[in-house]
């Protein structure tokens, strides 16, 4: 067996930890010796034992002059929980393959350094590529500064996202729509436009899956939502944020503050309505490394042009309306040299759609 052979392994314990560790990357680990693995481990939840110590705790005394494979570098810092690298070194491992360099400036190659230093051969970069594929929304969060966007969207196959009326429920299977709440469990938040609460009425929560509820984030410049609506009746239920223009001494601050609402005040952009991207910033601010976007056109077609977003999930209803809304509006692209581009990255079919999970490069 060669490293390579292990590290898939440690990479595929490491999805079990999918929608439960953000902000903090899913990890796997595998232990071997003399040819056999004695201990495997992965991060459980956000808060918990690493992937380190788990695999470490399964493998017992035998693990003296074994070697791991680790999807991420150790951590070399005290968090939520001690440093990984000091229990490494406490349990006389010889040997560690490191799957990628962590991204976090508080590790970036501490980990390895300290490890080398304290006599243990370590090799990196094995597999390097899955690893980051894996943990893309944390490796972006890390390297910019900004939350991981993901855009998602049910549309025709004529490309409208509602008929001329507005009706949009619903353009999607139900096979797409409980895909569409297992997407929600992958963010750490979930943002839409004023507009969408209006039209829709959505609850925005987790319901068709097991999973927990992202943060809710709508963004509404002038302070109009609805108090009879569900996010706000809701409130109590789950996290909200409204996002505006407005001042905390507007009147309608203070009815949306008194439901519960966190009313996050932004700076206007050119046409007066909240900037997207200082609105990101501060999600970002408060540890928020992943946000879906589910609508509505205004805020896709805003997010697309600032090139806010990394990844487009666009649902392909086998349906044609015709004259609708489309789901994408003027991005002000008047040369097909200009043209956003996009990486396909997996196609699929639920139910009677088809799903098209891309990046945009």
């Amino acid at each position: 067996m060669n490293d390579e052979y292990y590290m898939r392994l440690a990479l595929n314990l490491a999805r079990k930890g999918h929608g439960c560790v953000s902000p903090n990357p899913m990890v796997g680990a595998v232990i071997v010796k003399n040819g056999r693995i004695i201990g495997k481990g992965y991060h459980r939840c956000f808060g918990g034992n690493h992937a380190e110590i788990n695999a470490i705790h399964d493998a017992g005394k035998a693990v003296k002059g074994a070697t791991l494979y680790v999807t991420l570098e150790p951590c070399c810092h005290e968090g939520k929980t001690p440093p990984c690298v000091d229990s490494i070194i406490k349990h006389h491992i010889t040997r560690v393959v490191v799957g990628a360099i962590d991204a976090n400036p508080l590790v970036c190659r501490e980990g390895v350094n300290c490890l080398a230093r304290r006599g243990i051969e370590v090799k990196t970069g094995v597999l390097e590529d899955d690893c980051r594929r894996l943990n893309e929304t944390f490796f972006h969060f890390m390297e910019t500064g900004m939350p991981f966007v993901t855009i998602k969207y049910a549309q025709t196959l004529d490309g409208r996202i509602a008929t001329a009326t507005g009706d949009s429920q619903w353009i999607s299977s139900p096979a797409s729509l409980k895909y569409a709440h297992r997407l929600r469990t992958e963010h750490d938040a979930i943002l839409v436009g004023r507009g969408t609460v209006e039209r829709d009425d959505p609850e925005l929560t987790v319901r068709l899956v097991r999973g927990r509820n992202p943060l809710r984030v709508v963004v509404d410049s002038g302070l109009n939502i609805s108090t009879q609506s569900k996010i706000v009746q809701t409130i109590s239920l789950s996290p909200t944020i409204i996002a505006t223009v407005r001042k905390s001494a507007d009147p309608k601050f203070k009815k949306l503050a008194d439901y519960g609402a966190d009313i996050l005040t932004i700076d206007a952009n050119q046409q007066g309505k909240v900037d997207i991207k200082k609105l990101l910033k501060k999600l970002a601010d408060r540890k928020i490394s992943s946000v879906l976007i589910e609508g509505g056109a205004q805020i896709i077609t805003s997010v697309i042009r600032e090139n806010l977003a990394k990844r487009l999930v666009t649902v392909i209803a086998p349906k044609i309306i015709g004259g609708g809304i489309e789901a994408i509006g003027d991005l002000h692209i008047r040369s097909l040299q200009k043209a956003k581009l996009l990486s396909f990255q997996k196609i699929t079919k639920i139910g009677s759609d088809i799903i098209i999970d891309s990046r945009l490069v």
